[in-house]
C-alpha cells in the first residue's frame, strides 16, 4: 500500500505498521504518520515477530512522521528482539526517521544497520 502525506488508508487513518513474514525474515513495515494512535499495531508486531523467531527488519521507507511513541516502538523491537537473540535491524530510514532517533540520542543502536544495504528478501 502506497500512501502520501495526505492520504487515509480505508479505516481513515493516516499510518500504519504492518507485520509480514518473509522466507528468512519477519519484516515490521511502517507507513505515514507512527505515533500514539498505533500503539496497539505495535504491540501486536512485536509479539508476531517475537513468536516467529527470525531476523526482524524495521522498514520505515514510507514513514512521513514519527512522534517519541514511534521510536519507543522501534526500541521495545530492538530491545525484546536482541534479548530473545534475534537480529534487528533499520535499514536506510527516511530523514524524519533518522532525525528524531539522533535528536533522541538512540541512532546508535541502529547505526549499522541504518547505514548498510536493505536486508528485505527479494
Amino acid at each position: 500500500m502506497q500512501v502520501s502525506n495526505t492520504e487515509f488508508d480505508n479505516r481513515g487513518r493516516t499510518g500504519g505498521i504492518m507485520f509480514e513474514e518473509q522466507a528468512r525474515t519477519s519484516v515490521v513495515s511502517m507507513w505515514g504518520e507512527i505515533d500514539v494512535s498505533l500503539r496497539g499495531e505495535s504491540s501486536a508486531a512485536i509479539a508476531n515477530a517475537l513468536e516467529r523467531a527470525k531476523a526482524v527488519v524495521i522498514d520505515t521507507s514510507k514513514v512521513t512522521f514519527m512522534d517519541s511513541t514511534g521510536v519507543a516502538f522501534l526500541m521495545q523491537m530492538y530491545t525484546y528482539g536482541t534479548q530473545d537473540g534475534l537480529t534487528v535491524s533499520l535499514p536506510e530510514p527516511p530523514a524524519v526517521v533518522r532525525n528524531v532517533i539522533e535528536m533522541l540520542g538512540v541512532d546508535a543502536l541502529f547505526a549499522q544497520a541504518a547505514h548498510g544495504p536493505a536486508a528485505r528478501e527479494a
